[in-house]
């Protein structure tokens, strides 16, 4: 059997793309992270070819990869098992879209304090990394806002979220030249759910498109910081809008029309929720339903 430090090193290394980078990871010298990938090649043959920038993987590399990466899940598998019958030990991981994430992840911490036996990881990211993540057994829980067909996964709905039209506060938006004088701030949703509320509040117009772009964001916790200086309008989901820490600075424009997304709670389908994740859940619900939430 391979030696598993070599191969931490390895994977490592495949992920940094440098030996000195990969060294600082791991607490290691360049030259231990060295003879860690000469010992696997003198037993694999080539793995990496090193050129003046950065490292490319062989063939074999590629397959040493892979090989890490159904080690790394069946070590975290059997974990599981030997802790899946205590609450508050083990690892709770959930992956989601980051505007239910900035709602949630206060709400996990929180749960975690109660009960510091658990290691909490929460990620952001969108639907087909959190497919990907959750079939792959790098996170027990994920939340996605389409529904997955694929029967590796059980599905069970979570919550609504409903979309918002958002404006600096004072400022009202009772018809389209009003938004067109404020301009959008956009983010990488901003087009398609601006389309699907204003479409409904404001028939007949243009699209999103015509409107003037005054600004764009990636980071879901700083897409209303413009709106909140005056510079423009924008359109998000309700968790967002309320993780933000400057209520008193925006307002959201009564539309008429209600867009909802639905969040699904997904898992694998093989095999049962531990008992720590169907707790940490059962406290998340009862947190949202008593802020009104859910």
């Amino acid at each position: 059997m391979l030696n598993l430090q070599w191969l931490r090193t390895f994977s490592a290394l495949a992920e940094e793309r440098n030996f000195t980078r990969t060294g600082e990871r791991l607490g290691l010298t360049q030259a231990a992270v060295s003879q860690h990938i000469r010992h696997l090649e003198e037993a694999l043959g080539p793995l990496i070819i090193r050129r003046t920038r950065q490292l490319e993987l062989t063939p074999a590399g590629l397959a040493l990869l892979d090989y890490c990466a159904e080690l790394s899940q069946a070590d975290r598998r059997l974990k599981l098992r030997l802790c899946e019958t205590d609450a508050d030990q083990g690892d709770l991981s959930l992956i989601s879209p980051g505007s239910i994430g900035l709602c949630l992840y206060p709400l996990l911490l929180e749960w975690q304090q109660r009960h510091p036996g658990l290691t909490l990881r929460h990620r952001f990211a969108p639907d087909t990394e959190v497919l990907a993540a959750v079939l792959e057994n790098r996170f027990e829980l994920g939340l996605v806002t389409l529904k997955p067909d694929d029967p590796r996964l059980v599905a069970e709905h979570f919550a609504e979220e409903p979309l918002e039209l958002i404006v600096p506060a004072g400022v009202q938006a009772e018809h389209w030249q009003d938004l067109q004088q404020l301009g959008f701030i956009d983010h990488p949703d901003g087009q398609a759910m601006a389309s699907r509320l204003l479409s409904r509040a404001f028939p007949g117009n243009p699209g999103v498109r015509s409107l003037p772009q005054h600004g764009f964001s990636n980071q879901i916790s700083l897409i209303l910081e413009p709106v909140a200086l005056g510079l423009g309008f924008t359109v998000l989901p309700r968790y967002a809008r309320q993780a933000f820490g400057r209520q008193g600075q925006i307002n959201v424009v009564a539309c008429g029309a209600t867009v909802r997304d639905t969040l699904w709670l997904i898992h694998r389908a093989e095999w049962p929720l531990s008992l720590r994740a169907q707790r940490a859940i059962d406290h998340v619900r009862r947190a949202l339903a008593a802020h009104s939430l859910a």
